[in-house]
């Protein structure tokens, strides 16, 4: 399977609508991501990523469909040499290895693209399978943050896992 990522265009809007609106998604990932997801929504994201420089949110493509997306979020102040990734694949297409090659994918634009000398990736203590996806990227778990999110009214550990990058100092 050949796993890319490519800038968000408007015409993915009905695709990204279609496998964003899960709520087997929803569950994993921040409030900010909308529940259900519609087709307004996802040209509204669109639009926000088109304004991006440098890019920071892209399409994951396996095998020339839209299969879910990824991003970053640079930190700020004196953590600014940090940046945050994040993705979702959707649920046709969990268990085929699809997250992790995007996370790869991601972690080397970010390795060549910003000045950052850390890379985090946050998950709920159920996530598992996002876990596991760190992990074969090289990210170790470096904190758990106990309580420390509320999800569907349910307080939750957070899992901060890291990954360092080679040429920091």
């Amino acid at each position: 399977m050949t796993v890319e990522l490519r800038r968000w265009r408007m015409q993915d809007a009905q695709a990204l609508a279609s496998v964003a609106n899960n709520r087997n998604i929803w569950n994993q990932v921040r409030d900010f991501f909308p529940s259900p997801y519609t087709v307004s929504d996802a040209m509204q994201w669109i639009a926000k990523t088109a304004a991006e420089n440098p890019p920071l949110n892209f399409a994951i493509i396996a095998d020339e469909k839209l299969v879910g997306g990824t991003g970053c979020i640079l930190k700020e102040d004196v953590y600014k040499k940090n940046i945050e990734i994040g993705y979702f694949i959707g649920e046709p297409y969990w268990g085929k290895g699809i997250a992790t090659e995007a996370c790869k994918l991601i972690c080397k634009y970010v390795e060549e693209q910003m000045d950052v000398v850390r890379i985090e990736a946050n998950t709920f203590q159920h996530n598992k399978a996002s876990m596991r996806v760190l992990q074969k990227n090289g990210f170790y778990l470096e904190a758990i943050r106990q309580k420390a999110i509320i999800k569907n009214n349910v307080l939750l550990d957070e899992y901060l896992w890291v990954r360092r990058i080679k040429n920091d100092e």
